[in-house]
Order: C-alpha cells, then structure tokens, then sequence
C-alpha cells in the first residue's frame, strides 16, 4: 500500500475541500486523514490530506494534480510516505537531545535515517559511534567559519540531507547559511529567552524566582531564535528547585519538544503561515 500526504495553503474560497477530495478520489486515492484550518487574518487556507493510493505513483500525482493548483492559486507539494527523511544532526558538547533522537530513530519511534552527527567538538564521537552513525567533527573558530559551514553544506549535498537538526549546537549560523537552509533547519533552546541570555540562563533564572521553565523548537532563521515556533513545552518550578535542578527539568523539556518537531517536520504535519507555522498534529 502506498500512502501518500498532501500539503497545500491558498486564498480561501469555496470548493477547494470538494475539488481536492475528488481529485484524489478519481486518482484512486482512499483518505484516510484530512485536516484544514482557515485563518482569518491573512485569508489563506491551508490543508494537509493522507491517502493510500495502491498502484499510484508520486509523479503521476503531482503531474495531475497541476490544473487543479492553478485554478486555485496554491502552493503545494505531495510527499511519499514510505520515504524517510534523512537528517543531519549538529551538537556541541551537550548530548541529551542527541542521545534521545539517535534512540528514537534507533527504536523505530521516529520515522526517519540519521545521515550523520556534525560537531564542533569531538567528545560525541563515541555516542555517536554506538548508535552506527558516521561522526563528523568539523571544528569553528572566527577565522575558520567560512570554511566550516561551506564544509556542513557540502556534507548536506553529499549525505543528502533533508532536515539539518541542531541539537544543542552552540554556535550561530551565518544569515548565508541560513538561508540556504531555509525551511529545513529545526533548533532548539530554552524558553526564557529573550530574558536570560549568555551563559548559565537556569542561573540567571533562578535568581530572579522564575516559576515556568520551558523550552522552544523552531524553523532557523536569521533572526537569532526567532524563526517560526514549531513546538513548546513548560514545567512549572517554585523556590525549592535549585539551579542544577532546574537544568535537568529543562533538559528533558528540550529532548521531548524537539522530537516532537522533528516527528512533525518528518511526517509532513507543518505548514508555514505568515511567520508562524500550523501544525496538523
């Protein structure tokens, strides 16, 4: 059985659920997912549809499916399901959030291939050498960062990367990187930001009583931490959590929000809109 997920956005009218389903319908396709969201204040309509399609071919969908698309005005794309992603994760020193998506793709509880492990530092090799993924230790310094990213990216083409993670990767992408990777680039970091910046933010948070401890996935931008939210999650601390404590709440906050996004951005669940994301979970 194939199965196969549709992903659309365009001006909202009248119709367009009917004239997706019958086109699908007359391709020999069975839905068996469809989620769709209007939203009120750009007046786009965005839709994700799954549908088993036996005997029907990605490229006989697509090339079918453009009439269609023009007489709506949409940006779309249908994604073949039996196909994973494969993705490059990129880490510093803190291993938690690598550990946690080797063990899930390890595990068969995310759909998707490490193509490799990128850091700046070589102390995960071993971690990564457990799971069986290659390692690649690419190091950054001021004067060698032009030469370390050009070097990531040939690593994208090469592995051929659809998803570049950074988990916990402690460095900033330059705004050409970024845009080279635009739309498939996940971070992830805590949530106090823009609050607590610089070095030992749980600390800092601390020190000032915070009662929510929290954590943000989103698409990477060039705006520093500021790229469509995917996912957040949040614990609620009180006074008697001390600093290392609440660094351990925030860290299983970080393993769980990004494996959400990147399970979503894998299964093809996220739409972008305006600046935000919608997510058809």
């Amino acid at each position: 059985m194939s199965s196969f997920v549709l992903r659309l956005d365009c001006p909202d009218q009248p119709g367009i659920v009917h004239a997706v389903s019958a086109y699908l319908h007359q391709a020999g396709g069975n839905i068996v997912d469809s989620r769709q969201f209007a939203e009120p204040g750009t007046g786009r309509f965005l839709m994700r549809v799954q549908a088993d399609a036996p005997g029907v071919t990605l490229e006989g969908l697509r090339d079918g499916f453009g009439p269609l698309a023009e007489q709506y005005a949409m940006t779309w794309r249908f994604d073949d399901l039996a196909v994973k992603p494969r993705i490059l994760i990129m880490v510093s020193k803190y291993q938690h959030c690598l550990a946690d998506l080797l063990y899930r793709v390890q595990s068969g509880d995310l759909p998707a291939e490490i193509a490799g492990v990128v850091s700046n530092h070589p102390d995960l090799a071993g971690l990564a050498a457990f799971h069986g993924v290659h390692f690649h230790h690419v190091p950054v310094t001021a004067a060698t960062k032009p030469e370390a990213e050009a070097r990531l990216l040939a690593l994208v083409d090469e592995l051929r990367v659809d998803l570049v993670v950074l988990a916990r990767y402690m460095q900033i992408l330059s705004d050409g990187l970024c845009a080279k990777l635009d739309g498939r680039a996940i971070n992830i970091h805590h949530s106090f930001l823009p609050s607590f910046k610089g070095g030992k933010p749980y600390h800092q948070a601390y020190d000032r009583g915070v009662k929510l401890v929290g954590a943000t996935a989103h698409y990477v931008t060039a705006d520093l931490d500021e790229g469509p939210i995917i996912e957040q999650e949040v614990a609620r601390v009180d006074h008697s959590h001390h600093p290392d404590e609440l660094v351990a709440i925030g860290r299983d906050l970080e393993r769980l929000t990004l494996a959400r996004a990147v399970r979503w951005h894998s299964e093809h669940r996220i739409l972008l809109n305006a600046g935000r994301t919608v997510v058809f979970r």
